[in-house]
């Protein structure tokens, strides 16, 4: 296996390794848990540690009891919005700054810290319950006392663990014992490095030989183990039993090791303790959860910048007309205090209260069901997403392999043709060919026996060249020691290191020749008559990375005869077997349809060559110097002029509808990027099978590169491509980042599909780090599995999927789907309308709160530029609340189209990506806008007034509100019930209010038509000018929603 050591660019080392040096902790140093240093761990005895280790707690929190008070606020304050509204309502503990009642400024900011404050408590509760409900998941631990249970939290380093199968593995340990009686055990490892393929574990030879798992506490035995380190395919220790005779040493490698997150597969194991909480590998390849902040906060942050720039730019002016007179600077306070409503405070409660509306419109979405929300802070980023990053396994694919193809060269067999395989084979074990005379068989039948014989050739070599081995269980009617002596079908499961092998078994048993028992040295298979064949295993010559194909060397029991069987990719099988004049184009063509391509051929050996073979074999595998060339050499001396028997394709099946979803992604404008811990062959299949690469693109293959020049040369041979997908191991990709990290990112973007396989997990997060510093856009990863959750906590947007993978990946998302076609949905439809009615609310409240600013500026100006309020108490603070709250609020329900049309056209999500709906451009608009209406109310109210001051409030406050009601229904694009009643409530409450407010209102005033007839002038003069302008640009410049729902 290649090591996939995670890289990191040169001028990130410094900070990760500081991380990881100091955990995330700050006091860490002081409670001993500082630099990681190797350890000696004795079985069982976890009092004699020469260090303190750290809990074996899983932790996803971002504050504990004592930092969430503090955080939160800090946070909140970090803002420059909400730190100025915090001054603001300090000013007025001053005297002389004091304009009106401490409640007008203090009861919106705690308004809005009490909502931020309950909002941050729940998300951290649920995620404490979470995380508690995996730490206290129970295990068996060997003790003096015998086995007793203990929580997944109280496991320490030293302590004797019994894992079961199917059961996590706790925290990374040394395994020592298997109940197997083949002496190894499996692992499924994708939670860990995303690779289906099961992993071979083998315990430490001394302790599988002894008599039971008690004897482990009678020994006197310890482990050596390296410092903790982030590197999941390696390990180096040592293990020594001292009371041995002589004392035992053994070295300990990757072989040797249960990390953390993985599963058992197979039987129940034993093993010791060695790193815990911070120390596991799982976790040291997990970076720590950032809060995220949106780009919309960002981008409404920047306009209140410029709107307090306007403030402070208005109160100038008005102290400059003054002629900067008497105490002119306590003037300009006493002014910026008079027009803080520039700068809404109401915006960021809006925002937030919106949000969270948006956040229960997905969770109650019925055609997306089992989606959750777990960061309600940012689903407006799903409407802007430029790039997503996507995991293979679990994720695009279902991990389930089923076999589709057999091709023989001259005939091919599919799905619905398996049933002439099937009496192929029993024919050549019932009919035997000696049988038939040959005088009476015509030609046909002729050619019809040598199809027979080859389609059973090539099932037999199939039903051989393997590493499966079938296990029996008891199934309640038979017990395990029954079962196993008969073969019973119904107690039979296969376990390999890939579910690509245990496919190709299944067919073989399905066509009528099954595996029915191995062991290190023999294979039995079972005919379709029931006659038992029995093989002897001489060689095996497994599957590695770099040879890519796998061989078997067996003697057939009955017969004597000896056959090498060998299966393989393609590129290197065409070298071995004889040549051929159709297997490239076979293989092409299988390989379009995303299918996986395996070649397999067989060569017969006499005793002599055989013999010959293993003496030169045992030779090469002695030598000190050289040894794997040596071992390759002579397996290659056999690899020669082989018969081709057939190509096998199988197919890993993908998710419902991954099609129909990537395609509405392309056609949305986001460029998808599958990253993989995968084989380079596996994921190229799976981007074909999935159209993320389409027909007509042609796919650029990185080859594997190792230095500068040869990334040179290669970037400079993909530079000469045009619209082609790339597909880059992660280790060339190591080495392109190091010398070439911007021209390889600058061409990558431009491709319009990339496919990085063989990625480490922070090789994941690296590169949605640097897609997100190169271009500035917005990302979103998705994946299932516990390997993709630092690429989902550093993506803007992280999404789980709840697959077989566990629920790791959607415990740290952002957001979690049930099924990856629910992707097109949440952010065609949810994404897109929570943008674009976030910016409509940001927009309004900012337009509410300048109009009333604007008519301040004018009655100060129109009075000698006095700093005196124009409306006080109840008044200014019932404008922005329950006068006007309402209907502005119910923006949040807006639509401009249907659902169904959002995702029939994923090409108006493109429109989003520009960043229109709140730009420099639109914010300039509603100035302008709120600066004529404000202006308008104001100058029209003092021109139409007759009397007394108290007329000019009720004219202009009443018009006031009916322009911003009036200005809520011209912005509504789809009108829905909720939004009338806000609209008529609002009324009623003013209607009602009025009775209240004798000291600022003269209520008899407000009864003449006098009062009517000025109020619905000033009202239709600051309103109809805007309908009229809003008809002809609909009427001759339609929006591109528009011309859809026309």
């Amino acid at each position: 296996m290649t090591d996939n050591i995670p890289l990191q660019p040169v001028r990130h080392k410094k900070r990760h390794d500081n991380k990881h040096r100091n955990g995330c902790c700050p006091w860490s140093r002081c409670c001993g848990l500082g630099d990681f240093r190797p350890r000696t761990v004795w079985l069982g005895h976890p009092e004699k540690r020469e260090q303190r280790y750290p809990r074996n707690v899983i932790n996803n929190q971002k504050y504990n009891f004592f930092t969430f008070l503090p955080g939160v606020l800090f946070n909140q304050f970090k803002y420059f919005f909400n730190l100025y509204f915090l001054l603001l309502a300090c000013s007025q503990f001053v005297n002389e700054l004091r304009l009106g009642a401490l409640y007008t400024y203090w009861v919106p900011l705690g308004f809005v810290l009490i909502i931020t404050i309950v909002r941050e408590a729940v998300e951290e509760m649920r995620c404490f319950l979470r995380d508690k409900e995996v730490n206290s998941q129970i295990y068996s631990k060997l003790s003096t006392r015998g086995t007793v249970k203990v929580k997944s939290s109280g496991i320490q380093v030293g302590d004797l663990i019994i894992v079961e199968k199917n059961q996590r593995v706790p925290a990374d340990m040394i395994f020592l014992r298997t109940s197997e009686r083949n002496g190894s055990c499996f692992l499924r490892t994708d939670q860990l490095d995303g690779e289906t393929d099961w992993k071979l574990r083998l315990p430490v030879a001394c302790t599988q030989r002894l008599p039971t798992a008690a004897d482990l506490l009678q020994i006197r035995a310890y482990v050596y183990a390296e410092e903790p380190n982030i590197d999941i395919h390696n390990f180096i220790g040592t293990f020594t039993r001292e009371d041995g005779d002589p004392p035992v040493n053994e070295s300990l490698s990757i072989e040797n090791t249960l990390w953390a997150s993985t599963v058992i597969a197979s039987g129940t194991v034993v093993g010791v303790v060695v790193y815990t909480g911070k120390e596991l590998r799982s976790v040291m390849n997990t970076s720590n959860p950032r809060h995220k902040i949106g780009l919309f906060d960002l981008e409404v942050n920047c306009l209140t910048k410029i709107l307090f720039g306007a403030l402070v730019v208005v109160s100038l002016v008005m102290v400059a007309l003054q002629h900067f007179a008497g105490r002119w600077y306590l003037q300009i306070f006493r002014f910026l205090l008079l027009f803080s409503n520039i700068v809404p405070i109401s915006l960021r409660v809006n925002l937030d209260m919106g949000k969270m509306v948006f956040s229960w419109m997905i969770r109650k979405d019925s055609k997306i069901p089992g989606t959750v929300v777990r960061a309600s802070t940012i689903p407006e980023q799903l409407g802007r997403i430029s790039y997503l990053l996507t995991d293979k396994t679990g994720t695009l694919t279902q991990n389930e392999m089923v076999f589709r193809r057999l091709h023989l060269g001259t005939v091919a067999y599919g799905m619905d043709s398996m049933d002439e395989v099937q009496s192929h084979v029993f024919s050549a074990y019932t009919q035997p060919s000696h049988d038939l005379p040959t005088s009476r068989a015509p030609a046909a039948t002729k050619v019809r026996k040598t199809i027979s014989s080859r389609v059973h050739e090539a099932v037999k070599a199939i039903a051989l060249v393997h590493n499966v081995t079938p296990v029996y269980e008891a199934n309640g009617v038979t017990d395990q020691a029954e079962a196993e002596q008969h073969y019973e079908d119904t107690c039979r499961v296969y376990q390999a290191s890939s579910p690509d092998e245990v496919s190709l078994v299944q067919w073989t048993e399905s066509v009528g020749l099954t595996l029915v028992g191995r062991d290190q040295s023999s294979m039995q298979l079972r005919t379709p008559s029931g006659q038992i064949l029995n093989f002897t295993i001489l060689q095996i010559f497994p599957f590695t990375y770099e040879s890519k194909r796998m061989g078997i060397i067996v003697r057939d029991e009955s017969s004597g005869e000896i056959t090498f069987y060998m299966k393989g990719a393609d590129v290197v099988m065409a070298g071995i077997v004889q040549y051929n004049d159709w297997l490239e184009e076979e293989c092409g063509n299988m390989a379009r349809e995303g299918l996986r391509v395996l070649v397999v051929a067989k060569k017969s050996l006499t005793e002599e060559q055989y013999q010959d073979f293993e003496a030169r074999y045992v030779q090469a595998k002695l030598s000190v110097h050289d040894r794997s060339l040596k071992v390759a050499t002579v397996i290659e001396s056999l690899e020669m002029e082989m018969e081709l028997l057939c190509l096998t394709g199988v197919e890993d099946q993908l998710q419902a509808d991954v099609r129909p979803t990537l395609e509405i992604l392309r056609n949305a404008g986001i460029k998808v990027w599958m990253l993989t811990g995968d084989k380079l062959e596996t994921a190229t299949c799976t981007a074909k099978n999935a159209h993320l690469v389409t027909r007509n693109q042609d796919i650029h293959v990185f080859r594997s590169v190792t230095t500068r020049g040869e990334a040179h040369l290669e970037l400079n041979a993909f530079r000469r491509k045009h619209d082609c997908a790339l597909v880059i191991s992660g280790d060339s990709l190591e080495v392109c980042l190091k010398f070439y990290e911007y021209e390889f990112m600058e061409l990558a973007c431009q491709c319009p599909a990339v496919v990085c396989c063989r990625c480490a997990p922070t090789q994941k997060a690296q590169i949605v780090r640097l897609l997100q510093e190169r271009t500035g856009k917005l990302t979103c990863a998705v994946g299932d599995g516990g390997n993709d959750v630092s690429m989902i906590q550093e993506a803007d947007c992280g999404v789980g999927v709840e697959g077989k993978e566990g629920k790791q990946a959607s415990l740290a998302a952002d957001f979690s789907v049930t099924q990856f076609k629910h992707l097109g949905r949440l952010l065609m439809v949810h994404g897109r309308n929570s943008y674009k009615r976030s910016a409509a609310l940001s927009q309004f409240v900012i337009h509410r709160s300048l109009c009333i600013s604007t008519m301040q500026a004018v009655f100060s100006s129109v009075f000698y530029f006095a700093s005196v309020p124009l409306y006080q108490g109840f008044l200014i603070i019932g404008y922005s609340t329950i006068y006007t709250m309402f209907p502005v609020f119910s923006l949040v329900l807006d639509k401009d189209v249907k659902s169904e049309v959002a995702m029939l056209y994923p090409e108006l999500y493109k429109d989003l990506l520009k960043g229109r709906p709140l730009s420099f451009k639109t914010f300039l608009i509603w100035v302008l806008i709120s600066i004529y209406q404000g202006s308008i109310i104001m100058y029209g109210a003092l021109l139409l007034f007759e009397s007394e001051f108290v007329h000019i409030v009720a004219i202009s406050f009443t018009s006031l509100i009916l322009t911003e009601l009036l200005m809520v229904a011209l912005t509504v694009q789809t009108w829905h019930w909720l939004m009338i009643v806000a609209e008529l409530l609002s009324l009623a409450c003013y209607i009602a209010s009025l009775v209240f407010l004798h000291e600022f209102i003269d209520v008899y005033f407000i009864a003449t038509l006098s009062f009517v007839w000025k109020v619905t002038a000033i009202t239709l003069v600051s309103c109809l000018p805007l309908y009229i302008l809003k008809y002809l640009r609909r009427r001759f410049s339609p929006p591109s929603y528009s011309k859809l729902t026309s």
